[in-house]
């Protein structure tokens, strides 16, 4: 076989192949010029034999053969398959009336975020926002907490190098907050977190926190104390009562855990507080000394208050949500509820 002959045959395969009717069609024609026992690798197979002279030119004929025939292949299966859907589709009516589809809700996580934005927005507060990767100096390092805390371990937190982790806590937007900015200082940073927890009833790997800052000439535990009240009663109820314990965080000083009286036996005691008649929601206390100094702020004339909360305890103590899974399975017969 010459050169000119492997152009010919080109030509004859390319045509066969846009002409094939069926997918069936098309795989013969594939079969017979590429297959294993096809021509194609015949010509290979008998370069060796042909004149020096013309064996490049036919060699490059037959790349081009290979080359060209696969895409025409291609196109014409794709041509095929889109025929065969459109004669499978219904024919449109335009004379049925149409499918009216129900709203969405909002989900409930979204719904506490946005309560609680409103809230202290009343309270004077602004959002701030910041990265999910975020740095050792940010998380750990600026917020006062130790080297060997536990919550540093590899068991806690994910690390993704020496100096990287995915944020434990929305803490860290405080400092990014501090590190550019002079007091007055009243922001709220809502956002996802992350923390090697095993998935149950009441923990997640990935959930969403509420933290607060406010950093001033004169801020006191009063002030603390006065807007999570406000706080509780705005997104809970005007019954609902706060009480705060005593505790250690290594970025305040003091500290305090917060508790909010049970909504469900309204403090009496019941399964769902454990019959305390109250439920846990988190930590604050006034900002230590040495996370001013880490950022710039002077202790000795500023003081100021941080707290935090989990969006999605307050989701399941508002709305009754027994199992903090069911917040993210995405079945819509639960979440239409809170529409």
């Amino acid at each position: 076989m010459k050169a000119n002959d492997i152009q010919e045959l080109k030509r004859q395969a390319l045509d066969e192949a846009a002409a094939a009717p069926t997918a069936d069609a098309l795989e013969a024609v594939r079969v017979k010029y590429l297959g294993r026992k096809g021509l194609l690798p015949d010509i290979m197979t008998g370069l060796k034999d042909m004149d020096p002279a013309e064996r490049p030119l036919a060699g490059r004929y037959a790349n081009e053969l290979k080359q060209e025939l696969g895409d025409t292949l291609a196109v014409r299966r794709e041509a095929i398959e889109a025929a065969g859907r459109a004669a499978h589709r219904a024919p449109f009516d335009g004379t049925l009336p149409g499918n009216w589809r129900a709203c969405g809700s909002r989900h409930p996580v979204s719904q506490v975020i946005e309560e609680a934005v409103r809230i202290f927005h009343g309270l004077g507060f602004t959002v701030a926002d910041g990265p999910d990767l975020e740095t050792e100096w940010h998380n750990f390092d600026a917020l006062n907490t130790p080297a060997d805390h536990p919550s540093r371990d590899v068991q806690d937190t994910f690390w993704l190098n020496d100096k990287t982790l995915l944020r434990t806590q929305t803490s860290p937007v405080q400092i990014r907050v501090m590190e550019g900015r002079r007091p007055p200082v009243r922001i709220i940073a809502p956002g996802r977190c992350y923390r090697r927890d095993t998935t149950d009833a009441t923990h997640s790997a990935n959930f969403h926190q509420i933290e607060g800052l406010y950093v001033d000439r004169q801020v006191s535990m009063a002030d603390l104390k006065g807007d999570i009240t406000h706080f509780a009663r705005e997104m809970m109820g005007a019954d609902v009562k706060v009480r705060f314990r005593p505790h250690f965080f290594p970025f305040t000083e003091p500290s305090v855990e917060y508790d909010f009286s049970c909504h469900m036996c309204k403090g009496a005691g019941c399964r769902v507080c454990k019959q305390s008649g109250w439920i846990e929601i988190s930590g604050a206390g006034m900002v230590n000394p040495r996370v001013f100094a880490n950022v710039g702020y002077e202790p000795e004339a500023f003081t100021g208050y941080a707290f935090g909360m989990g969006v999605e305890r307050i989701a399941m103590i508002k709305f009754g949500i027994e199992d903090i899974r069911l917040l993210y399975e995405n079945d819509v017969r639960f979440l239409e509820q809170f529409s």
